[in-house]
């Protein structure tokens, strides 16, 4: 706020509003999601709301313990940039257990079941026009930093919901599916699943290989896969959450 940063969503409106009528941040914060949380109660759940509703007065009340701080920098792309990134990792430690932190996104849910528009575009196009009436507030100057902001906080956001060790399935159809499979067991310390399977075309029957990686074992996977059949097919997926089974990596000697 003391760099004239905004965010998307209602804290970018809030912030806007207080810059203007000179009252605490957190107060705005609370009074413009109070709508939304009603709406997310009757449309989303419950749990939902109140998760949300608890994460939103936590952040009021400390954007007004903090609003008589100091700025740690006047600096406006350092605020933005560390800003958006401390931004995106609390907005995603919020999402991560099943609240939100913004009005906009209760909104994105609903228009989604009633329009063939993503949450994502939704949220998007709400923001762009938020951050666009920065410009006319603060600057546009302001208004290009707040989109750095922006875009830092949305992929912290990911990077905090998904972790940096992210997980991907795999999906290999090949001949030689045993030693592949063998392969990736004794050199990755994955266990593998076949899967029968069956062409449309050709009617042959297929053992497929399922295995989940974590991101950064995916280029020794296709180097594996690569070694015993170079025109296996392979197809490579984002799992955002794995629980069970027996994921955690074996020992390998």
């Amino acid at each position: 706020m003391p760099n004239r940063i905004v965010d998307g969503g209602i804290t970018g409106i809030s912030i806007m509003v207080s810059h203007i009528t000179q009252m605490p941040l957190g107060v705005f914060l609370t009074l413009f999601n109070l709508p939304f949380l009603f709406m997310g109660y009757k449309q989303i759940g419950k749990t939902f709301a109140l998760s949300t509703l608890f994460a939103v007065l936590v952040m009021s009340v400390g954007t007004y313990l903090l609003h008589p701080v100091s700025p740690l920098t006047i600096d406006p792309l350092l605020a933005a940039v560390f800003g958006g990134v401390i931004l995106g990792i609390g907005v995603g430690l919020v999402i991560r257990s099943g609240g939100s932190l913004d009005g906009t996104e209760i909104v994105a849910i609903l228009i989604n079941k009633k329009s063939p528009f993503s949450v994502g575009e939704v949220v998007m196009f709400i923001n762009l026009f938020i951050l666009g009436s920065a410009g006319f507030i603060f600057g546009w100057d302001r208004a290009m930093y707040s989109l750095i902001a922006y875009y830092l906080a949305f992929k912290m956001i990911d990077i905090t919901i998904e972790g940096l060790d992210q997980s991907k399935s795999v999906w290999i159809i090949s001949d030689k599916y045993k030693e592949i499979g063998d392969a990736l067991t004794q050199r990755l310390g994955r266990g593998v699943t076949y899967l029968d399977g069956e062409g449309a075309y050709t009617g042959d029957s297929k053992k497929v290989i399922f295995v989940v990686i974590t991101r950064l074992e995916e280029a020794k996977l296709k180097s594996i896969v690569e070694d015993w059949d170079s025109q296996a097919f392979l197809a490579v997926g984002n799992i955002h959450d794995v629980k069970g089974g027996r994921f955690k990596k074996k020992d390998i000697h």
